[in-house]
């Protein structure tokens, strides 16, 4: 056995217990016990994959293009229908084309919307009031038919918007 030469107290591995100072030639410490293995029946947890991951060039997957077709309307819709990977694609060219429709149809009901309020504002008070009121459930409206299509197409469901949507399939080629 080994002393300590610090505090003298006797030590069995290479540090002393009591102050912590290294114990020259001390003997080493023995190998950590290796255990025999897990119990029989153990079945270890199971470890999630991780993402795979997609070169930088890689194009995306149908649901998630078709969801950008609508992201800043006619915009992106002419885009996916200019890109070359994503032209091919009837389902994204029909969600592209849709997303145009309902942009035209949107600006349609605004220059409507627009004229009628209009009509109204002759009206004291209560004019501007409808006016408001009207401009809030049109916009608030359009907003969530927006968001609803977004949602919907990248969980990769197809929605076909009355009217516009067969416009949008005829046009796709769906």
């Amino acid at each position: 056995m080994a002393f300590c030469a610090n505090c003298g107290v006797e030590v069995s591995g290479r540090f002393c217990q009591k102050c912590g100072a290294p114990v020259a030639g001390a003997a080493p410490e023995p190998p950590p016990a290796v255990s025999p293995g897990p119990t029989p029946g153990y079945v270890p947890p199971a470890q999630p994959l991780p993402p795979a991951a997609t070169p930088a060039g890689a194009p995306m997957t149908d649901n998630l293009a078709g969801a950008l077709c609508y992201l800043f309307g006619f915009i992106t819709g002419i885009l996916f229908l200019v890109l070359a990977p994503y032209n091919q694609n009837r389902t994204i060219r029909f969600h592209a084309f849709q997303s145009i429709f309902l942009n035209v149809a949107w600006v349609v009901l605004w220059i409507i919307v627009s004229i009628i309020n209009r009509a109204f504002f002759g009206i004291p008070f209560l004019g501007f009031f409808v006016a408001a009121v009207l401009d809030f459930v049109v916009g608030i409206g359009f907003l969530i038919v927006w968001l609803y299509m977004m949602f919907k197409t990248y969980n990769g469901e197809k929605v076909v918007l009355p009217v516009i949507g067969p416009m949008a399939e005829k046009q796709a080629g769906v």
